[in-house]
């Protein structure tokens, strides 16, 4: 034993606290917390004010904020019988709410300014406009009213002059929905030509829309406008208070952003932008006080209407009225508001909430892992119909129920691949697992007759996706693992037989592999519409992945030869993807065996963690990812063959197995390199502390303003911090068994704790020099294993062990100690 006495002196020295004493102190964990708290929320600042509006921080509860409004004159207008013609005009439509609407270039000219011209060319110029007068006008210029659904952006206007066009004025970087155009000179002519050659990029389309062209120049008495910043993104129904108002029944507009990027008349994303509407809430005010609460639904027939619940950080309050809202509100008059406030109806996770909690010596991670909560946190809602996103998305079997929507603006609906991260998350932080489940056992209630299990509730549960029903198979094993629910399993076993044994052997080819494109799914999508086809390395590592745990499931529900049968399966599966999809060239798995030759992340993380790849394979693999690096994360495309934009745009979703990938490959480091890269971008970038649904080039959001700046999917450093830095995970339903497997990388220490069904189990490792200290504390009645680095001494409760990194205990409190 002299071996021992000579290490003997180090191993009390950690045993007294010296090297582990930061993983021992008092938790502080709590300063961490992000969400209010309280579900009353105010803004935290009035970011600014244009117009008439007086002591603004009356709108945060000091006094009395006043907007003031001179009625606008009267628009000047065309010669009776003037008429307009265009390069395109877009065809007749239901305008998407069910009411027939027009787009011809005729609507510019007619004085309303609810119809608008839109051409029909997307995205391609010029677009022509041009207006003939019935008889001569003198104009100084014209003035622009563009439909707020964006604007045109570069244009020119040419008049005809002494018989022959001239350019009378050129406009470049227009932002403004009504911009009055002055020209180089008076003219008076009967034609005037507009041209454009660049309008906004909207997420209805880059089109050029007009809804009014005025003869003249129009300046209205400017909008009195107010933003407030609530200092962070939020979720539920805006409150004001109003003080008085003047007798004409004033408007009150509000639109709501989570960047001040895409703040404007039109909100970012509102349900109304899907529906027909403005893209902002409107509301009467009366003379006398009130508070009015932001509500779905309109103030008379089908005038004066609101969305009700948003997501947002930002909210523009403007003195203002829509043309078609008169005569129930005027876009003048005096408003006077005397606080604004939000009931916040989101998962309110204060600090007493937390049930599992993560702590390290890295600041950044703590940030991070706290933000990815609280960004989960905002979707974990109550499906109600006045809330969900309306493209057929209302379920009456969800109404009520808790559940994990997919953000906080959009997709206001539980969509199951997102379960699939956002769900681990809910384990890790706060409930048991009840919003998950209602999202699974809902979707699984919904299967179709061949087997194949919708992605989500939307379009009446008929959206095709391909790889969906795959993430609910191994959704509902993590819901098991965590949770210990084997009567879930136990209910939906039938659905689970039916997804892997009729549905995806009606995709399976000749090959042995999924093949999208068989059995009429060729225009199925997947995570991200991405037109991919064939045998794609993702459905088929995603495939093994469901098969594993689903043998999980049949042996929890004493179904041992459907398990072992499912294991075969996977088996040669992953032989037939190191066959036919590895690419000895590029040292990592095709996306594709059809198309373009690229490496995707998706796949070649998920055959990482599969097992699919040998150690070799992964560490050639996770080099290939690692080469495109960016500085806001790793692309999910090493070329732009499939997508345009394939290696610049970085999915949290598609990066979280890649960080799960690299710290079971004993690549720590990197993995907490990508997790700040990635996430230390958006935390420091507008709005802040949440997860983004996808970056896009230069690190701007992927989908402009249609980006969800809050998206449950994102927020896998979560499970990636306490699952595997940290090193607690289940390995048997209800954590019957469990193991803590630490990859620490650089990181001094951390500790955290994880709920089970009987109590926490908690962890705190250190280390320091050539030590290595780990303490663990177990619920009775479960066991585990212990995985800790090699060492020339092994002390596990004091006791010197021989074993090669693993050790074997029961519940308890256990230390163990490492000198390497």
């Amino acid at each position: 034993m002299k071996w021992l006495r000579a290490f003997l002196p180090v191993a009390v020295l950690v045993a007294s606290g010296v090297a582990a004493a930061p993983a021992t102190a008092a938790p502080g964990w709590q300063k961490y917390v992000v969400a209010p708290t309280t579900r009353d929320v105010r803004p935290v600042k009035v970011l600014s004010t244009s117009g008439d509006v007086s002591n603004p921080n009356g709108l945060l509860g000091r006094g009395v904020a006043t907007f003031k409004r001179q009625a606008p004159p009267p628009k000047p207008v065309w010669p009776a019988g003037t008429t307009a013609t265009a390069s395109s005009f877009h065809a007749p439509n239901n305008g998407g709410n069910g009411q027939p609407r027009t787009y011809d270039p005729g609507n510019a000219v007619d004085g309303n300014t609810e119809t608008f011209w839109n051409d029909d060319t997307i995205g391609a110029y010029p677009d022509v406009l041009t207006i003939t007068a019935a008889a001569p006008v003198a104009l100084p210029g014209v003035t622009l009213l563009s439909n707020v659904d964006g604007v045109p952006q570069d244009f020119t206007v040419e008049v005809l002059d002494a018989g022959a066009w001239r350019v009378a004025a050129t406009v470049g970087g227009n932002t403004a929905v009504q911009r009055a155009v002055a020209f180089d000179r008076p003219v008076t002519t009967t034609q005037v030509r507009i041209t454009v050659t660049k309008d906004q990029n909207t997420p209805s389309g880059e089109f050029s829309r007009v809804s009014e062209v005025w003869p003249g120049l129009v300046a209205d008495p400017p909008v009195p406008v107010a933003v407030l910043d609530f200092g962070k993104v939020v979720a539920g129904y805006p409150k004001i208070a109003f003080a008085g108002a003047s007798a004409n029944r004033p408007g009150v507009r509000l639109s709501f952003s989570e960047t001040q990027q895409y703040l404007g008349e039109r909100s970012d994303f509102t349900r109304s932008d899907f529906s027909g509407g403005p893209g902002s809430d409107q509301y009467a005010v009366p003379a006398t006080p009130t508070v009015w609460r932001d509500t779905k639904g309109c103030q008379s027939g089908t005038q004066v209407c609101a969305d009700g619940l948003h997501g947002f950080r930002y909210l523009r309050i403007s003195l203002d009225a829509l043309a078609s809202d008169a005569p129930l509100a005027q876009p003048s008059g005096e408003v006077r508001i005397s606080g604004v406030s939000l009931d916040f109806t989101p998962f309110l996770g204060t600090p007493s909430t937390y049930r599992g909690w993560f702590e390290s010596s890295d600041e950044d991670l703590n940030r991070y892992w706290y933000a990815a909560s609280y960004t989960n946190e905002l979707g974990m809602d109550t499906f109600r119909e006045s809330d969900v996103d309306p493209r057929g998305a209302f379920s009456p079997s969800l109404d009520g129920k808790l559940v994990l929507h997919d953000g906080a603006k959009r997709d206001r609906d539980p969509y199951v691949g997102d379960v699939a991260v956002s769900g681990l998350t809910q384990y890790l932080t706060h409930q048991d697992g009840t919003a998950a489940r209602n999202v699974l056992a809902d979707l699984a209630d919904h299967q179709r007759a061949d087997g194949w299990i919708p992605p989500a509730s939307i379009n009446n549960y008929t959206l095709p996706l391909f790889d969906y029903p795959l993430w609910w198979v191994t959704s509902s094993w993590d819901y098991v693992l965590y949770s210990g629910d084997t009567a879930y399993a136990a209910s939906y076993y039938s659905h689970l037989v039916k997804t892997l044994d009729t549905w995806y052997p009606s995709v399976t080819d000749s090959r042995g592999l999924l093949a999208k494109g068989l059995n009429g799914t060729g225009g199925y999508g997947d995570y991200a519409f991405l037109p991919r086809t064939g045998e794609v390395t993702y459905y088929n590592a995603l495939y093994v992945r469901a098969l594993q745990g689903a043998a999980g499931l049949a042996r929890a529900t004493g179904h041992a030869a459907d398990a072992d049968r499912w294991l075969s399966r996977a088996s040669g599966v992953a032989a037939a993807v190191n066959a036919y999809l590895w690419d000895p060239a590029a040292g990592a798995y095709l996306d594709s065996a059809t198309g373009a030759v690229r490496h995707g992340q998706d796949g070649n993380s998920h055959a990482i963690l599969a097992g699919i790849a040998s150690p070799s394979q992964a560490t050639s693999a996770l080099a290939r990812l690692a080469a495109g690096a960016l500085p806001y994360g790793n692309p999910f495309m090493d070329n732009d063959t499939l997508v345009s934009d394939g290696t610049k745009r970085v999915y949290a979703f598609t990066s979280f197995p890649e960080l799960q990938a690299r710290f079971r490959s004993g690549q720590a480091a990197s993995a907490i390199d990508q997790i700040k890269r990635m996430y230390g971008w958006m935390a420091a970038h507008d709005p802040g502390i949440t997860a983004w649904e996808g970056i896009g080039e230069g690190g701007s959001q992927y989908e402009q303003g249609y980006t969800s700046a809050a998206h449950g999917w994102s927020t896998g450093v979560v499970p990636a911090l306490t699952n595997e830095l940290l090193g607690v995970s289940p390995t048997s339903p209800g954590f019957a068994t469990w193991k803590v497997a630490p990859n620490p990388g650089g990181v001094s220490w951390a500790r955290g704790a994880v709920p089970t069904p009987k109590g926490a189990l908690s962890a705190s490792w250190a280390q320091q020099g050539s030590v290595f200290s780990l303490t663990v504390t177990a619920p009775r009645g479960t066991s585990g294993t212990l995985v800790v680095p090699a060492g020339r001494l092994v002390l596990l409760d004091g006791r010197a062990v021989r074993a090669a990194g693993t050790l074997a205990v029961s519940g308890g409190t256990h230390t163990v100690l490492v000198v390497r």
